[in-house]
């Protein structure tokens, strides 16, 4: 009970902090991180304990197959060589540049445990960087880039994690070991996931129920986990690998209701872990701060400041050169066009550190030379790039103007046409229908819908006229039509006259309606805003009105 206790208080507190992050209108990790920081020092709250491999294991491969679901493999591919020189090059150049500095300021560090620590805090975070950028309107290519890199790089930084940890015992470091053993786990990594998301795939378009759909889907992020690393190889690419495939074949194998109620459990699960991983890395300044002895504060946090700097400066010394050199071979040259020097910034700005960090540090043996200055030195770096870049990164960015501008009428040109496409597709199958002896009535019934619908959205793909008028004025109505059937409903069912089995069928019908409309035909007001905005409706109708229709 008390773990459960816990828990529930830990995820209403998460709640809290989200709002608040949402009123001040910061990135809601910034805040989890801070809060469980200022809930760390509260006397009398029992101590939470993050364990490195209830992190690692349990955390992050839901977490990782979600970003990697939504991924466009297409567009992965076309960036793999910049999102393999962040992945990889990156994250070797940061840990090299953390570890020389780390053995200049505390001399007896061996050269081992320093790489270690580079290591620890060289990868990105993907559910840092999600945690950003899902606020932020940026081109397709670079938030590809972002995610992409983030998705991989765990990888790199674990395998020269485990290089250097067991390099301190050895004595000696071999590179040339390392750069095998990385190739090893990563293609094997690739195709354990390969295969899990396979076997996943043809299970899943053979068992035709919405809940064991979204149930199986959870239960491979972890079996590809948990498999690459029973055999020694890396469950990080395994679960990207798996998600990939999955995110692939979920438009021909997963039916409309089972898209529908995954997208809902997952975005839940993912607010949840979210949540509570960052919350954790702040409780953990407590047991960190008690565990440091020996040294005087100020030299350790003048090494912890000098080092999180360093870790900042590092991503632009090697996203410049990397981003630029490249462009002076013809052959790249050609494919590849000029990378505005604003993006570039912007992907050395977005390094946010997170959870794998914190969990690598915590992972490392207890007889580890400086272990526990290692361990505060990557909580700080943690904290500095999640608080310093966490809340500038979205000024940085509009201050570049790097942001997509929103479509004229908020249309996307291609989703205009896809639009367009598809209810000309739909109208010429009713059409085609009208001289069936049995079915051609009642095509000829829908033909006016089909044609109205093909026709608005015609307009639309050309923006011809008043688009943006005559969209509101679609939406006004469709919704003010939907919302009078709604209130039928309710007091059909508050009369005694529709069962509740009955009116919680036909209200889904009445929402799924509801979001093809505001999908289709757009809609200004946030979901926070439409609520309070009923709510303010409500209000005024009088509490007696609104307690009756309860």
């Amino acid at each position: 009970m008390p773990l459960v206790e816990a828990v529930l208080a830990l995820i209403a507190a998460c709640i809290g902090f989200a709002l608040l992050a949402r009123r001040l209108r910061l990135p809601y990790a910034v805040i989890l991180v801070l809060g469980g920081m200022a809930l760390a020092f509260i006397p009398g709250l029992p101590q939470v304990r993050l364990d490195p491999e209830l992190a690692l294991a349990f955390f992050l491969p839901p977490l990782l197959q979600a970003s990697a679901f939504r991924t466009d493999w297409r567009s992965f591919r076309s960036n793999l060589r910049p999102i393999l020189l962040l992945a990889v090059g990156c994250v070797v150049f940061t840990a090299l540049c953390i570890g020389a500095l780390a053995k200049y300021l505390v001399p007896e560090l061996p050269w081992a445990a320093a790489i270690a620590l580079g290591a620890i805090v060289a990868p990105p975070d993907a559910v840092a960087a999600g945690a950003v950028l899902s606020r932020l309107r940026l081109p397709r290519r670079l938030v590809t880039v972002l995610e992409g890199e983030s998705l991989v790089n765990d990888a790199t930084a674990l395998v020269l994690y485990r290089f250097a940890v067991a390099a301190v015992g050895a004595g000696a470091l071999a590179p040339w070991d390392g750069i095998g053993e990385f190739l090893l786990l990563a293609a094997g990594g690739v195709a354990m996931g390969w295969v899990v998301g396979r076997a996943a795939i043809w299970v899943q378009a053979r068992l035709e129920d919405t809940l064991l759909e979204t149930a199986l889907g959870f239960l491979a992020c972890y079996a590809s986990y948990l498999a690459a690393e029973a055999l020694h190889l890396s469950g990080v690419i395994a679960v990207v690998t798996t998600g990939l495939a999955m995110g692939r074949a979920q438009h021909r194998i997963a039916g409309p209701r089972s898209r529908l109620a995954g997208r809902a459990v997952w975005d839940f699960l993912e607010f949840i872990l979210n949540s509570l991983v960052f919350i954790l890395i702040g409780l953990q300044l407590n047991d960190i701060l008690g565990r440091l002895d020996g040294r005087p504060w100020w030299e350790i946090v003048g090494i912890a400041l000098a080092l999180a700097a360093a870790l900042i400066l590092s991503r632009f010394l090697w996203v410049f050169p990397a981003t630029w050199l490249p462009r002076l071979i013809p052959a790249v040259r050609r494919h590849v066009p000029i990378q505005p020097w604003a993006e570039a910034t912007i992907i050395s700005w977005a390094g946010m550190r997170g959870v794998v960090s914190l969990a690598a540090a915590l992972a490392l043996p207890m007889d580890f030379p400086q272990r526990d200055l290692i361990v505060f030195l990557a909580f700080t770096a943690i904290l500095a790039t999640l608080v310093l870049q966490g809340t500038t990164l979205e000024w940085l960015i509009r201050r570049l103007h790097a942001e997509v501008p929103a479509h004229a009428g908020g249309i996307d040109p291609e989703e205009a046409e896809a639009r367009h496409l598809s209810a000309r597709a739909a109208l010429d199958e009713i059409e085609r229908r009208l001289t069936d002896p049995l079915e051609g009535a009642i095509a000829a019934d829908l033909v006016p819908e089909f044609r109205d619908r093909a026709r608005h959205l015609h307009r639309t793909a050309e923006n011809r006229g008043a688009v943006a008028a005559e969209r509101a004025a679609r939406r006004r109505l469709r919704l003010d039509s939907l919302e009078a059937a709604r209130a039928s409903l309710i007091e059909q069912h508050r009369q005694g006259r529709l069962h509740e089995e009955g009116l919680a069928r036909l209200e889904l019908e009445l929402d799924l309606e509801e979001l093809r409309v505001r999908q289709a035909l757009g809609d200004e007001r946030t979901e926070a805003e439409r609520r309070a905005a009923e709510q303010r409706r409500r209000e005024q109708t009088g509490w007696a009105a609104f307690f009756a229709q309860s």
